[in-house]
């Protein structure tokens, strides 16, 4: 009897075990986006000082590494982050906006990672406002109708028109291209694309050349400077990756450090990882210039959201920043 009690607690002992299990471990490998342009200069500084891999060592995660996967465009991004195929995604705020509102608050922001002025530029020169296009004239953006250059069109048609219905205005004129592939065309007087909403240094690039000038700037339409790329991640990742989550955001805010305290540095780094016609100088002017944001906590974000909302993007309609941002940064002052 007391051989068959034995036993008995041993296969208690053992179903147990099988239907807790232990604590799930977080990822040994964590795969971030990136993009193309000076939004995104706090990953490739992340990337190149391998920050990641060395807040994770300080966290208790020696084995973790980051692997960083270059996706061109907003809606690639987000299919690549419900797909499964990375972790956490870098893009604009309004491509994280519209997953929040698809997925039922599902993805949320964990920090806040750039926002720079940018600019609507043409070689067209009888376009001197976004009223002179015509239904000939294309413009390149990264993701038609949802990029955040897609939508701050739409808030620039509303202001100019002073009708709640005209952001659908321009949506026939738009052309999904990523910025490298929108300053070749802009450049080539043969190609059907001659306008490009574009961001830094791109749109500092094609100034460069005559014929080519501003229609629109971005705080022009907005009323001020922003964010322009968040950094997201979905719900169930945020949960069972508590430490990983944090050790992402601690290599972040370092590699803000390295932009504010050393900008001709980070110019370097920047450089040295992208193909881009411009000096160290030049791209340290653009990392200092005044509206440059590089902090975790977002800046008018809420512009977009409200927006999106009233337009129909997404429901519902969020009551603060707080709603679309996981709790990380709740303790601090955001819009």
């Amino acid at each position: 009897m007391m051989v068959g009690r034995l036993w008995r607690q041993a296969l208690l002992f053992v179903a147990l075990a099988v239907t807790t299990g232990p604590a799930s471990a977080e990822v040994n490998e964590i795969k971030i986006t990136k993009q193309p342009g000076l939004l995104f200069t706090p990953m490739l500084l992340m990337e190149q000082h391998k920050l990641v891999e060395k807040h994770a060592s300080q966290a208790g995660l020696p084995d973790l590494k980051a692997s960083w996967v270059t996706i061109m465009s907003g809606g690639a991004n987000n299919d690549a982050l419900l797909s499964g195929s990375v972790h956490i995604t870098t893009s604009g705020v309004t491509n994280m906006l519209l997953l929040w509102g698809k997925t039922n608050g599902d993805v949320k922001a964990i920090t806040g990672v750039s926002g720079l002025p940018f600019k609507l530029v043409t070689r067209n020169p009888n376009i001197k406002t976004i009223k002179d296009y015509t239904p000939s004239d294309r413009i390149a953006v990264p993701t038609v109708r949802q990029s955040i250059q897609a939508i701050t069109l739409g808030i620039a048609l509303q202001k100019a028109y002073a009708d709640d219905k005209a952001n659908e205005k321009l949506l026939a004129n738009q052309v999904t291209m990523g910025h490298p592939d929108a300053l070749t065309a802009l450049l080539n007087p043969q190609h059907e694309v001659a306008s490009h909403f574009a961001s830094s240094p791109f749109q500092e690039i094609a100034l460069k050349n005559p014929g080519i000038h501003v229609v629109l700037e971005s705080r022009d339409a907005l009323g001020g400077d922003c964010h322009v790329a968040l950094a997201y991640a979905t719900n169930k990742f945020y949960e069972e990756n508590p430490k990983t989550v944090r050790v992402f955001l601690a290599a972040y805010e370092e590699a803000v450090g390295m932009i504010k305290n050393d900008p001709k540095g980070s110019a370097q780094t920047y450089l040295s990882m992208v193909k881009e016609r411009a000096t160290v100088e030049e791209v340290t002017e653009l990392l200092t210039q005044p509206g440059a944001i590089f902090q975790a906590a977002p800046v008018r974000t809420m512009v977009y959201a409200e927006y999106m909302a009233k337009a129909g993007f997404i429901k519902p309609m969020p009551k603060s920043w707080k709603d679309y941002f996981f709790p990380l940064l709740h303790d601090r002052p955001g819009s």
